[in-house]
């Protein structure tokens, strides 16, 4: 067990980690896996604010995930909640006040805040000590809570939150708070972006984004362990991957809403105009000054590719939008790309993206039934998308199910 001096100096260097996290939701994971880590809690949540309520937004529990089968995921609802000192999140949000409570359930009858049991009952699981910490920036303002439940000592049995703890966290907590702030706003600009395309074509909706970026982090984070890609990659990765999803068809707002709002079927002209998305969208990334940069133009020029060759816009100049030279086709086209000249994002993309437009509502479209859509990526495995993505889709598909409920719009 790690003494003061060595929790502060790890509270540091997790300080310093977290920054390099641009991914909003990836960073309230990293944020609570660090802070459990360093007081040894088994189980821990993230609320982020929003306005006068807190968002539940992300959860742990090393007792609860053991129970599940190798490689599966917990489950978990969201919720909101007010920000009054009727909850110990709401308390601790509303008074800017650390609450290091040892056990839950014995609260004294002079304190306004409760606790609620249903989670436990639902799960059978016992909540005892309790550390709740403010994420505070360097303005004061408070951005969300830090909640983490039942610290252990070495073997495992549940001891109370050692004070000495609360300003160790606290420090952290603010150090991720700055990271979190930073984290929104990222968030904020690329869904603004977003918000320019929804206004050239309804389906791409912040909701639609968010889902299909989702979908894609699992996928790819499923995919690399079976390549026993190591996990430090894989963060790096999923923080671009991720960013890069939510910006798939962003060269759409260069698109004519003659074609694009067009109720009836496209000409073949119209379409091929619309296929020039993908690489109007990956111009915008030109000229790569960071990884970010580079992942967002592989995903809108790739993620309409098909494995079995006959996707589009294929292998084509960017500056041009011409085929690269030894890679014409008929009629002057280009050829398109197949199987794995396909890059690794764009056919993560590609799926994500099909599974939620089938299983989403549209102004021209009910949601497809589960069992139709599931049988529609089935039969599309080595034609339009990567086999082995198929099958790593359905093994994480519960997730991905709870993705989807969890960004709902």
């Amino acid at each position: 067990m790690l003494n003061e001096k060595e929790k502060l100096e790890e509270i540091i260097r997790l300080g310093n980690e977290v920054t390099e996290i641009k991914d909003l939701d990836l960073l309230l994971e990293k944020i609570l896996s660090k802070a459990r880590e360093i007081v040894r809690a088994d189980a821990g949540s993230i609320y982020v604010r929003d306005e006068d309520r807190l968002n539940f937004t992300h959860s742990q529990n090393e007792t609860l995930s053991k129970k599940l089968p190798p490689g599966k995921k917990l489950i978990y609802t969201t919720f909101s909640l007010p920000i009054n000192n009727n909850s110990i999140a709401g308390y601790v949000a509303n008074t800017g006040k650390i609450l290091n409570i040892p056990d839950v359930y014995e609260l004294s009858d002079d304190v306004p805040y409760g606790f609620s049991k249903s989670f436990d009952q639902l799960a059978n699981y016992r909540s005892k000590s309790m550390l709740t910490v403010p994420f505070k920036t360097s303005r004061g303002d408070i951005v969300g809570v830090l909640q983490m439940i039942n610290a252990q000592d070495e073997r495992g049995t549940i001891i109370p939150f050692a004070p000495g703890d609360e300003p160790l966290v606290a420090h952290f907590a603010n150090d991720a708070a700055i990271a979190l702030e930073r984290a929104q706003m990222t968030r904020a600009i690329i869904l603004r972006m977003i918000s320019m395309a929804e206004l050239r074509d309804p389906k791409e909706t912040g909701a639609h984004v968010n889902r299909v970026a989702g979908y894609s982090v699992e996928i790819y984070e499923n995919w690399a362990k079976r390549k026993m890609i190591s996990q430090r990659t894989i963060d790096d990765k999923r923080d671009v991957l991720r960013m890069a999803a939510m910006l798939h068809d962003v060269g759409k707002v260069a698109i004519s809403d003659l074609i694009l709002k067009k109720p009836a079927r496209l000409t073949d002209e119209e379409f091929q105009k619309m296929k020039t998305h993908t690489f109007l969208g990956a111009k915008l990334f030109a000229n790569p000054k960071s990884d970010f940069d580079e992942a967002a133009a592989e995903v809108a020029l790739n993620h309409h590719e098909r494995w079995d060759g006959k996707g589009y816009p294929g292998f084509i100049d960017l500056s041009t939008g011409d085929p690269l030279s030894g890679y014409e086709i008929e009629a002057g086209r280009p050829r398109p790309k197949k199987g794995e000249e396909i890059p690794l994002f764009g056919r993560i993309v590609a799926l994500a993206d099909v599974y939620d437009a089938l299983s989403s509502s549209r102004c021209y479209k009910e949601p497809w039934d589960e069992g139709k859509v599931l049988g529609i990526i089935t039969e599309e495995a080595g034609k339009h998308f990567d086999p082995e993505m198929v099958e790593v889709f359905f093994s994480c598909l519960e997730v991905i199910q709870n993705i989807r409920n969890r960004y709902l719009g």
